[in-house]
């Protein structure tokens, strides 16, 4: 098998994703090909994760392979042993890494030195195989991509770029409403204006949540602080006051609008309380769709 690494959307063609997401459906009522039987696939993480490493770590059994995961004090990358010399050692020992880290450059260096797949299990740059488990929802729930509305509400963060890529290969319309200093960075925005030339989408950076709302099929939203930029909590909740997801900025939605939100959450900031009650089947849904289109994207790259 010739190795292959995921570390983005952009790692996928357009054709890829959309295969992807409908296999990923189709899954869930067939049998799951043995893809990794006698495979070792290493789960190394210097992020706490529940639904990442649950995910992962099930999809990799259901395959017939074996998952071992490895805490941050563990191993210490580019702490206690530099990252060329974990890739250089994982590679003798697996078949396959999967990676949450703090930087994406990080990725990048294991991916370079690693002599089998890197699977981005997030970075501070990208978190594709999330955005490819919420594209996997909204086909569940809309039946089609072309011509969709959906507005992200909040911090242009990893979650924010995996997710604007990923529409824009698909032909959703991505509208983004953060204030200006936490909007969207030029680099993604690059990439992802060429995606949704050929897709015949757009893409708007906004400032004004209710805007971005306007007629919005699906209405996302995460985290305003993300692990790791603990320290400007209070600065962000200030910058972020008018940017919550609650009854009101839904009221600008479509009627059957959805809310979606990769979590955790944290009610009464990003998301007012009870409105992930209220929308809990499809946020769940969301959870639960990242088994699947992992397993199918493992399956893929190992088939």
């Amino acid at each position: 098998m010739a190795k292959r690494d995921i570390l983005s959307v952009a790692d996928l063609t357009p054709g890829e994703v959309e295969q992807l997401v409908k296999q990923a459906v189709k899954s869930k009522k067939e049998s799951w090909p043995q893809a990794l039987a006698g495979k070792n696939i290493a789960l190394l993480f210097e992020k706490p994760s529940l639904r990442t490493r649950m995910s992962f770590e099930l999809a990799v059994h259901q395959l017939g392979g074996y998952a071992i995961y490895m805490s941050p004090d563990e191993v210490g990358l580019g702490k206690r042993e530099s990252v060329p010399d974990v890739a250089h050692v994982l590679s003798r020992y697996v078949q396959g890494v999967v990676s949450r880290t703090f930087m994406h450059h990080t990725l990048e260096t294991l991916a370079e030195y690693a002599s089998v797949p890197v699977i981005n299990a997030l970075s501070d740059y990208e978190h594709p195989c999330q955005a490819l488990a919420d594209l996997t929802t909204i086909y569940e729930r809309k039946g089609k991509f072309k011509g969709l509305n959906l507005a992200f509400i909040g911090d242009g963060n990893n979650v924010a770029n995996s997710l604007l890529l990923a529409c824009s290969m698909v032909g959703i319309n991505f509208l983004i409403a953060s204030p200006q200093e936490y909007s969207l960075k030029d680099k993604i925005l690059l990439i992802a204006n060429k995606y949704a030339e050929k897709s015949d989408s757009h893409i708007m950076l906004l400032e004004e949540p209710a805007m971005a709302a306007s007629d919005a099929d699906i209405v996302y939203t995460d985290v305003w602080t993300s692990m790791g930029q603990e320290e400007e909590y209070e600065q962000r909740c200030i910058a972020f006051a008018g940017y919550q997801v609650n009854e009101k900025l839904m009221s600008y939605a479509r009627k059957d609008a959805i809310v979606m939100h990769p979590l955790p959450a944290h009610h009464g900031d990003e998301v007012a309380v009870g409105i992930i009650d209220k929308y809990r089947s499809v946020i769940f849904d969301q959870a639960e769709n990242r088994l699947h289109l992992q397993r199918t994207l493992l399956a893929e790259l190992y088939k």
